[in-house]
């Protein structure tokens, strides 16, 4: 019983820095992001909530919306993608991260009350870093590659860069 009650007293001490590691179970991002695509730069939001299943993988969901007007001609492009993003040091100030993300895209050109759209799919691979102001708020700047396949149509010389504020729970 003596010898029981030593190892529960030592697995107990050794397990006391496990718990105190705790990581956000749930993080919402909100900021400004920049697209360079195909030679043209856009300006407009980006947003996502991730589910963090552990302190090192998490399941995010993406959302995004830029802007430009070229020759009179408003252009716009959304995107929503998923996937997984791995954390690199939830312990610490600053986490670096990677994810990879799929989904669809949704491009809109109007001009003189006329529009016209098309649907794609969409990859973004890419990463950044969280840097922790208190428990609950951290900045974060990204970047990603984005690769869009519209209409039969490749494009691959895209990135995107994204600056804002995280709310972890």
């Amino acid at each position: 019983m003596k010898k029981f009650l030593i190892l529960v007293l030592f697995v107990g001490f050794f397990s006391i820095p496990l718990v105190a590691q705790e990581y956000p179970k749930a993080e919402v991002f909100g900021g400004y992001q920049f697209l360079h695509s195909e030679g043209e730069n856009f300006n407009g939001w980006n947003a996502s909530v991730t589910g963090n299943v552990n302190k090192a993988f998490g399941i995010t969901g993406d959302f995004s919306g830029s802007y430009k007007t070229i020759g009179g001609i408003d252009f716009k492009v959304y995107s929503y993608t998923g996937g997984p993003v791995l954390n690199l040091n939830h312990e610490g100030t600053v986490n670096p991260f990677v994810h990879a993300l799929f989904g669809g895209a949704h491009f809109v050109g109007s001009a003189g009350g006329a529009s016209a759209s098309l649907n794609g799919f969409t990859m973004l691979y890419g990463g950044g870093a969280d840097v922790k102001m208190s428990k609950l708020v951290a900045l974060r700047g990204q970047v990603d590659w984005v690769y869009y396949h519209v209409s039969g149509a490749n494009s691959s010389k895209n990135v995107r860069l994204s600056t804002g504020v995280v709310f972890r729970f």
